[in-house]
């Protein structure tokens, strides 16, 4: 639904000095019900309208579980923290819109070095 956007899954969270410390989740092979801190029965429904942070606490609140929203960027993948207000439409929208800009420059700057190149090796010849 958002090809755009990564959710990552992370262990116990705390705050030490005001820096948030974080481990990242790398088991790919357990389902949210083996992970999840809060196990009363509960749902989830993500939409294309539902913000970055609701969707963020509702993981937090239901499952007492910590995501992160990430957004595609070209090849990186950049945290959505500072646009968590947006929608996950909009964030997908954008890290479209950045990854074809990306690609696009990628691609431009590609032809322009092979333009480039085959100037500097080309040779005219000129025979009196």
């Amino acid at each position: 639904m958002f090809p755009f956007l990564k959710l990552e899954f992370f262990a116990k969270s705390s705050r030490q000095g005001g820096i948030f410390f974080t481990k990242v989740v790398k088991e790919t092979s357990k389902t949210l019900g083996e992970c999840r801190t809060i196990h009363n029965s509960g749902s989830l429904s993500i939409t294309p309208g539902m913000s970055v942070k609701d969707l963020e606490q509702n993981f937090r609140d239901i499952y007492g579980l910590t995501v992160q929203i990430l957004r595609k960027s070209g090849k990186a993948w950049l945290e959505t923290t500072v646009t968590d207000g947006w929608s996950l439409k909009e964030q997908n929208e954008q890290g479209e819109s950045l990854s074809n800009n990306v690609s696009l420059e990628s691609l431009e700057k590609k032809t322009k070095r092979t333009r480039t190149h085959q100037a500097a090796n080309s040779r005219k010849y000129f025979i009196n």
